[in-house]
């Protein structure tokens, strides 16, 4: 079995963060192993705190899961300060994982800060050159890119901006775009590719980001191309919305085992 490993901060609500991740790397497939980033007090309506956790216990985790599992694909989220955005990149680039989905997590539904701002320039600068892939939503492409993003050509253009940080692919998610479908535009090797989904009228969209990166971390570990990956990933999320559990007072999760029931 293909072990993935997800890189980032509890959810206490279980929708998003670590636990999200691993759901969904055992819902597509894998085995999930885990390093902690950050401790969040969380739930379907807000993020009400966040611990950051020592870099040496960070760099235990990373060391004591490279050194026994055979780690076919990385996936990281919350990395909230730039001491944590360069240990981790610091061990990525010591273990050299042939797959690194990096999901750049900035702010929460709630507009609670996961990233300090003066981590931006650190995961600019260390993690985002070595990355395989890097899925920002429209927010956070915004804010990586320096432009305003309203249409799919403005995602195109700050996907090719962004690409310009070093990674190998840019896929810029397309949730909040004006457009009448949900697509995502991905620039890779100078090359487009376009993933369609229709929109899907419901507020449980808690983890979504989270839900799709490790999807497609998981799919590339199976062997699957980009373009495949990303496909089958785009598929599991939108049934995983479209079957989202409507349970807290804010924004339910999506279901990660939605075929089982």
């Amino acid at each position: 079995m293909k072990q993935i490993l997800t890189i980032a901060g509890s959810d206490s609500g279980g929708g998003a963060g670590i636990q999200a991740d691993i759901k969904t790397i055992s819902a597509n497939g894998g085995f999930a192993m885990s390093a902690i980033t950050s401790v969040t007090a969380q739930n379907t309506v807000a993020v009400t705190d966040a611990y950051d956790l020592p870099i040496p216990l960070i760099d235990a985790q990373l060391d004591a899961v490279f050194t026994d599992f055979d780690v076919a694909s990385v996936k990281t989220g919350m990395l909230s300060s730039p001491a944590i955005v360069e240990a981790v990149a610091r061990k990525l680039r010591e273990y050299t994982p042939q797959v690194i989905v990096v999901d750049p997590v900035m702010i929460s539904k709630s507009k609670f800060p996961l990233l300090k701002e003066e981590a931006i320039n650190s995961l600019k600068q260390v993690l985002i050159p070595i990355a395989t892939v890097l899925t920002p939503n429209v927010y956070e492409a915004e804010l990586l890119a320096q432009q305003e993003i309203r249409t799919l050509d403005d995602a195109k253009d700050s996907a090719k901006t962004i690409a310009e940080l070093g990674c190998q692919a840019v896929l810029v998610k397309g949730g909040h775009l004006d457009d009448e479908k949900a697509t995502d535009v991905l620039y890779c090797n100078g090359a487009w590719s376009f993933f369609e989904a229709d929109r899907i009228e419901t507020k449980n969209t808690h983890g979504t980001g989270c839900t799709y990166s490790a999807a497609i971390a998981t799919h590339l570990a199976l062997g699957k191309d980009l373009i495949e990956a990303i496909g089958d990933a785009k598929t599991y999320i939108t049934h995983a919305i479209q079957h989202a559990l409507d349970i807290g007072k804010g924004h339910g999760p999506t279901n990660h085992f939605y075929f089982l029931a």
